[in-house]
């Protein structure tokens, strides 16, 4: 563990708390631009938090330690991701932990979790949402553990850290076909991973197109605030995956507190734009089918499988 790790551990996680509802308001607001609206502005997810953990708790009747626990587990798995995947520095302060399958295993354990406190519940909207959720995961995560496969075929290691510094070290691979097709598969995940258009829609309450909101209606004031709290982190992180992986410049190389600054500065921009390119995008597509879903995702999953052997043939 060096120096400029244990600083990215402790700048990471607090980075990624601060800033992801402001990134969630960002989004809002260029999506509300886009619609001839004036929007909320960015910092009100920010104030819709505050009120919410200012409420009462609310547990529904009939339900155990799955529902309690889910919101905790949700946003403690976030957080460890937030403090290992290399973000801001480019040495990651667990680094046994900063492995693809560790990682990938932690976002899927918060997935899950959530997935059971809906079916804790015993509605139909429940049930109907975590059914949908696993449909997705299963489809999801050998795409993610895929595509970033295909990266450290090259490098000779499934450390994150170590996928990161190579692309530091050779920037050409940024632009070889096997950089590109696991970017366009990393994409699509991320899209269904947090609920985005076209997989899902954050902002709808139909009960025939819900996902995520549906596993999470029986949820309400401070328990709520970590659910959207956690949401919001886990869309960060995955934006700052994707920016890292194939445009790791300005992350922090040394441990003074310039490079650091540089880093923060770095990883808040990138994010931001992503967040705001997906942000117009959303606009501009509509919501698809339920069944539709999986054959969006199986074509990710097909550019994944692309990506990795490109990255046999071109090694």
């Amino acid at each position: 563990m060096s120096a400029l790790g244990i600083v990215g551990g402790v700048v990471q996680p607090l980075l990624v708390i601060a800033g992801s509802p402001v990134l969630v308001g960002v989004m809002r607001q260029v999506r509300a631009r886009l619609e001839g609206r004036a929007g909320a502005g960015i910092g009100q997810p920010w104030r819709d938090l505050r009120k919410l953990f200012g409420k009462e708790p609310i547990t529904p009747r009939g339900t155990s330690e799955v529902f309690r626990f889910a919101p905790l587990v949700l946003v403690a798995t976030t957080v460890v991701v937030a403090v290992v995947v290399p973000f801001v520095t480019v040495d990651s302060a667990l680094d046994p932990v900063a492995d693809l399958f560790v990682v990938v295993a932690l976002l899927a354990l918060g997935t899950v979790a959530l997935a059971l406190a809906g079916l804790d519940t015993g509605t139909a909207f429940g049930g109907m949402g975590a059914s949908r959720e696993m449909t997705i995961i299963a489809l999801v995560e050998p795409t993610l553990l895929v595509a970033i496969f295909a990266l450290s075929v090259r490098v000779g290691s499934t450390n994150l850290a170590a996928i990161i510094a190579s692309t530091l070290d050779d920037p050409s691979r940024v632009i070889s076909p096997v950089s590109l097709l696991a970017a366009v598969a990393l994409v699509v995940v991320i899209v269904a991973e947090t609920g985005r258009l076209p997989v899902d829609n954050p902002s709808t309450h139909l009960e025939l197109t819900m996902v995520h909101e549906a596993m999470v209606l029986e949820y309400a004031g401070p328990d709520l605030a970590l659910v959207e709290l956690a949401s919001a982190m886990r869309l960060t992180v995955f934006l700052g995956l994707l920016a890292n992986l194939f445009l790791p410049w300005g992350i922090a190389t040394s441990a003074s507190p310039l490079a650091v600054l540089g880093g923060v500065a770095a990883v808040a921009v990138k994010v931001t734009v992503l967040g705001a390119a997906l942000a117009v995008g959303e606009v501009f597509l509509a919501k698809l089918r339920l069944f539709r879903v999986p054959e969006l995702l199986a074509g990710s999953f097909l550019l994944a499988l692309l990506a990795v052997a490109a990255s046999f043939f071109l090694a």
